[in-house]
């Protein structure tokens, strides 16, 4: 198939072969009854004479010369429109977001078909042949093509399919609300990453509230801070009361103070309370990347009331790692896992079953210390209590090995449910 970039530059001749110049930009019209641009018309320049000619006056495309079908005398000029796509300067190697991939990609060519007496956009090419191509190397390109057949079509996006940003750096694929609302955060996050500030926003933009919440947990506070930096603070604070408070208290930390306490005050008051508590403690302690999210009963309740109990705290999965048995003061007693729980009677108490000898760790303990508790137990989470043994919330396992190893490996590993036994 024919590409756009095996036109650049190439030379252009009247009916009686007197050359006019060489291929500077080919423009295009999508109408609205066609999915397709139509190439509409191209800027053909000699030295720094530009001129537009319609395509419709194009005899021979591709051959050694592009051939017009009148004498340079007879060619009428065609005025380029606002709404004409620069297919050369405006769309080549721009960038799209692939959400079916979940990654961003550069347009390295296109490919065009003729349909009647029209040619017509068909496919982005994003694959590496378009490269070839566009450095000379179209036998080679070909030669790749050919070989990895098979392959070729995730190389090519349909246009159907694109929707482009004029004047912008990025193009975007059309996808539905709901396509985008089935990714995983940690992919949406990583759409996020590849983008710049200004087109991830815009994604933000098309997302709720929660799944807002969701994608920001899973990048860095920094990052997180520059996102939201133009969003209203109503729009802020819904979004942190949809967060862990942990991940809430982390991501306002990177705002200035004004508009950290304006985002407190709007947010529901139990939500506010919690975060201000992470908040006032040390950066670099339990306290600072505790989260609050946790489940604790009480020793008296027999193994069923326990799981009905479960069902009416309705956690967060997360905060099912452990659970963990405190007194009438939250003073941590014991702990069991969801194993424990499933396994027992439903008559058993939690206080036979609940381990009592817990690794916790203190609310100002170090986070380097906290990680190494972590592994030296092999813990999914560790709780965080006060100087009188009081429960005040637990650091995630991916939470403080954070501060040993780098967060792309962090998020590797494999989560398994253990605990230390007595």
């Amino acid at each position: 198939m024919p590409f756009i970039s095996q036109l650049i530059g190439k030379a252009v001749v009247d009916s009686n072969g007197n050359l006019l110049g060489y291929v500077d930009e080919i423009l295009a019209v999508l109408k609205p009854e066609t999915q397709h641009p139509m190439l509409s018309s191209m800027i053909v320049a000699r030295k720094r004479d530009l001129k537009c000619y319609p395509f419709s006056v194009v005899s021979v495309l591709f051959a050694s010369e592009v051939s017009l079908a009148l004498p340079v005398e007879k060619l009428a000029q065609h005025k380029a429109e606002e709404d004409e796509i620069r297919l050369i300067d405006d769309v080549l190697d721009k960038q799209i977001i692939d959400t079916n991939g979940i990654r961003v990609v550069r347009v390295n060519d296109l490919e065009i078909t003729r349909v009647n007496e029209s040619w017509y956009v068909s496919n982005v090419d994003i694959g590496v042949s378009g490269i070839l191509r566009r450095i000379g190397l179209t036998k080679i390109a070909d030669f790749a093509s050919g070989l990895f057949k098979r392959k070729n079509s995730t190389n090519k996006i349909s246009w159907d399919y694109v929707e482009l940003l004029m004047h912008d750096q990025y193009m975007r694929l059309k996808v539905p609300g709901e396509k985008i609302r089935d990714l995983h955060p940690a992919d949406l996050a990583e759409l996020l990453s590849d983008l710049s500030q200004h087109e991830s926003r815009k994604l933000l933009d098309t997302m709720d509230i929660e799944q807002v919440a969701d994608a920001l947990e899973e990048v860095e506070p920094e990052f997180q801070a520059s996102l939201i930096q133009e969003m209203t603070d109503e729009k802020v604070a819904d979004v942190l009361e949809e967060m862990s408070p942990d991940e809430a208290a982390d991501l306002l930390a990177e705002l200035p103070a004004e508009r950290t306490e304006d985002l407190l005050e709007l947010m529901e008051d139990q939500e506010a309370k919690e975060v201000r508590l992470l908040l006032s403690y040390p950066e670099d302690s339990a306290g600072g990347i505790m989260t609050t999210d946790y489940a604790a009963l009480k020793p008296g309740l027999t193994a069923a009331q326990a799981i009905e109990a479960l069902r009416d705290l309705d956690p967060d999965a997360e905060s099912l790692f452990y659970i963990y048995v405190t007194d009438e003061k939250n003073r941590l007693m014991g702990v069991f896992s969801l194993s424990d729980l499933i396994l027992a009677q439903p008559g058993t108490l939690v206080s036979s079953f609940m381990h009592e000898k817990v690794v916790t760790a203190n609310v100002l303990t170090k986070q380097e210390t906290l990680a190494q508790l972590i592994a030296k137990y092999n813990l999914l989470a560790i709780p965080v209590v006060d100087s009188e043994n009081r429960l005040l919330g637990m650091v995630t396992a991916d939470d403080a090995l954070d501060k040993i190893i780098p967060t792309a490996w962090k998020k590797k590993l494999p989560r398994f449910y253990y605990y230390t036994r007595a």
